[in-house]
């Protein structure tokens, strides 16, 4: 900035002079669009050393400029740029929280299963209260093995399904991209719950492989890519035959069986062999007094007996917050899910206050929340602060960030990557509003707060996506939404398909 000048009293660019005509309808003069754009430095699109240059002189000339590279070239971006403000502000204090309080904090290591840890969180806590256990987790292996399988069965079924699309038709090759993900969503999570119930994890503990889930998961991969083209092939040739097409599906399922064994093989073998939905077991334990107990009966029985009468997981469902579409509607994403046949994945779009207010809603009434959101935005783990003004990104490189909910949506910036449970909220004294929430994470202890974050309100507003809420504590006219089955079909690479 030239000296004896201040900020805005000098145009940016130079003024360009505006043509005008007479509208004779109007009979009045009226600006005559021209071209006023500056000549680029580069006529033909390709990157001109002149601008690199002019850049630069602007760069230099930049106290702010040459003191972030003088700090940033040696530091982390991230850490450089927190905000002392944010750490001050951001306290782990809730006045409104569970009174029942679960542990111990869990970890899902290196794997993408949050949302069968945010599960598994929520349902213990029913199970502690009334076995009266100090700490206790369910198996969170036994559901991601039942998952793991089903989702290999569902892409062979799509593979037949779509067997006369070309390999490199936009969906076939969506759909084998990231064919058995880790990740999941509450209603695949309630067809594991429904199918196989679930077990503690004493019974069938962590293994390598569920806790490092990339090895196996690359193999998977690989063999059921194989496996699809199998399949391909074998209904070409089952269609230039006279077999009916109920016989030549009954033949390609019944390949599809011989080659999940291969599936069943490599899984029992990393993960060990799970127990069956139906085979009783014996569990023992302690309670918090030390007393010992003692549970007889099968998974499916052991979820049932627990599963919290008043709010069923099978009666909950999703509200979402998606700015790109219009709210009070049911969506679903096209080819998305686990068990083939079973509960379809379902949102019910709505403003942003109606997420907030049914966690209010929940936790007064004594319910964890399951929720998901992009926690890999403006957050930090270390501290557990997840926070929109947490960073100096703006003013470190004199940039705006603009990007709304409904942008970073439609260009791939943002989407549901993480799942997690909120047990607490700070309410505004005078108005009843949120504040911060208090969530419940799955990284361990030493993440955060000993394992919990906080979340402020207008990082919610602007990441978070998704809250499930029992039928019992929605709002009645996003159930009727829910119940009417109306639904609008979102494509398989819609960002709500994403995985939590």
């Amino acid at each position: 900035m030239p000296p004896h000048t201040t900020m805005g009293s000098t145009p940016s660019k130079p003024v360009q002079p505006v043509k005008m005509e007479i509208d004779e309808k109007r009979d009045e003069l009226v600006p005559v669009p021209t071209s006023c754009a500056p000549a680029p430095a580069s006529a033909d699109g390709s990157l001109s050393l002149d601008s690199v240059s002019n850049w630069e002189a602007v760069a230099a000339a930049s106290a702010k400029t040459q003191l972030a590279r003088a700090i940033l070239s040696h530091s982390n971006l991230s850490s450089a740029l927190v905000r002392r403000q944010a750490h001050i502000a951001d306290v782990h204090v809730f006045n409104t929280e569970l009174d029942f309080k679960t542990g111990p904090i869990t970890d899902q290591k290196s794997s993408g299963r949050c949302w069968i840890f945010a599960t598994t969180n929520i349902l213990r806590f029913e199970i502690m209260k009334k076995l009266n256990l100090k700490e206790f987790q369910l198996s969170q292996s036994y559901l991601f093995f039942w998952d793991k399988l089903n989702k290999s069965n569902y892409y062979l079924e799509l593979s037949i399904q779509e067997a006369d699309r070309p390999l490199d038709d936009r969906l076939i090759n969506h759909l084998s991209s990231d064919l058995i993900s880790d990740g999941g969503q509450w209603d695949m999570v309630v067809n594991l719950l429904e199918n196989y119930g679930v077990v503690p994890q004493t019974l069938y503990p962590e293994s390598t492989h569920s806790s490092l889930s990339g090895p196996l998961n690359k193999l998977l991969k690989t063999k059921l890519r194989e496996h699809a083209l199998v399949l391909r092939n074998l209904a070409s040739s089952l269609r230039g035959t006279e077999l009916s097409e109920g016989d030549i599906i009954a033949t390609l399922r019944s390949k599809k069986e011989e080659l999940l064994g291969e599936i069943y093989s490599v899984m029992s073998a990393t993960l060990g062999a799970p127990p069956q939905p139906k085979d009783k077991f014996v569990w023992d334990y302690y309670d918090k007094d030390g007393k010992a107990g003692r549970w007889e009966g099968t998974a499916k029985q052991f979820y049932d007996s627990f599963t919290n009468k008043q709010y069923p997981a099978s009666d909950s469902f999703s509200l979402i917050n998606d700015p790109r579409n219009p709210y009070s509607k049911l969506y679903t994403v096209d080819k998305l899910g686990n068990i083939w046949g079973g509960r379809p994945v379902l949102y019910v779009n709505t403003e942003i206050e109606n997420l907030k207010s049914a966690i209010v809603k929940m936790l007064k009434a004594g319910q964890p929340v399951f929720f998901g959101c992009d926690v890999g935005q403006f957050s930090e783990s270390k501290s557990g602060i997840m926070d929109t003004n947490l960073f100096e990104y703006e003013n470190a490189f004199d940039i705006s960030l603009s990007l709304s909910k409904a942008d970073r949506l439609r260009t791939n910036e943002s989407s549901m990557t993480h799942a997690m449970v909120i047990s607490g909220v700070h309410l505004d004294p005078q108005t009843g509003k949120p504040l911060r929430y208090k969530v419940e994470n799955s990284w361990g202890e030493d993440r955060g707060e000993k394992g919990f974050f906080v979340m402020t309100d207008r990082w919610f507003d602007e990441f978070v996506y998704q809250v499930v809420v029992p039928k019992t504590l929605a709002p009645k006219d996003l159930v009727k939404v829910f119940e009417s089955g109306d639904r609008v079909v979102l494509p398989p690479w819609d960002p709500m398909g994403s995985l939590a």
